[in-house]
């Protein structure tokens, strides 16, 4: 999955928050010894710390790997991340481990790992299913659509006009993957959902496949 997992991540932090066992607003403070690799958002802000907004809002919209951390750790680590995925219907997706150990992409390695479909369906679950309580279906799709990281990839190739909220992902072996709710009359009404590894076609060759 490589980064794309931080958009299910903080899907599951919104879940929590609609259940009243989370709030946007609480800080979480941390220390220097908390920075990982990666996390050019929550290191400004060592002494104030971060709302679980902020956190999922750096997440998602600048990768950000601490910011990643945090909140997998308020939700108690991979495994209930992936129990928070069973619970939705799939029995494919899996978060084994913490990054950045889980961009590895080790062939035939199931850890960490989806499929297309999958991460489709589930997509659209969070987005726009009844999971989520519209204001945090909402939150979600902001998150994404504000998303600084993925350049041009889909964006490059979609018609005038079109709405596009997305996450991107890279890993070893040039595993690259990008999940993307888009449509036109800013409507988020298609999923599109790829993940190459090991390929010799470049990954902007099967963006346009899709489109």
């Amino acid at each position: 999955m490589m980064s794309t997992f931080k958009v299910l991540l903080c899907g599951a932090e919104l879940s929590r928050v609609d259940a009243e066992q989370e709030q946007l607003g609480r800080r979480i403070h941390y220390s220097q010894n908390d920075l990982v690799e990666y996390s050019p958002v929550t290191e400004k802000h060592l002494t104030a710390g971060m709302t679980v907004r902020k956190l999922c809002s750096a997440a998602i919209t600048m990768s950000d790997t601490t910011a990643a951390k945090l909140i997998l750790t308020t939700i108690r680590g991979p495994k209930e991340l992936t129990a928070f995925l069973h619970n939705m219907g799939d029995h494919v997706t899996r978060l084994d481990r913490w990054e950045p150990e889980l961009n590895e992409a080790i062939p035939n390695d199931e850890r960490d790992t989806t499929m297309p479909a999958a991460m489709a369906t589930t997509l659209r679950k969070l987005l726009t299913g009844e999971l989520l309580t519209p204001a945090s279906r909402q939150q979600l799709i902001d998150w994404m659509e504000a998303v600084k990281v993925p350049g041009p990839l889909l964006r490059s190739a979609l018609p005038a006009g079109w709405f596009i909220a997305d996450n991107s992902g890279a890993g070893e072996r040039g595993s690259r993957g990008i999940i993307a709710a888009l449509g036109p009359d800013g409507k988020p009404s298609r999923i599109v959902v790829i993940y190459t590894t090991v390929s010799q076609a470049t990954f902007i060759w099967w963006v346009r496949q899709c489109m």
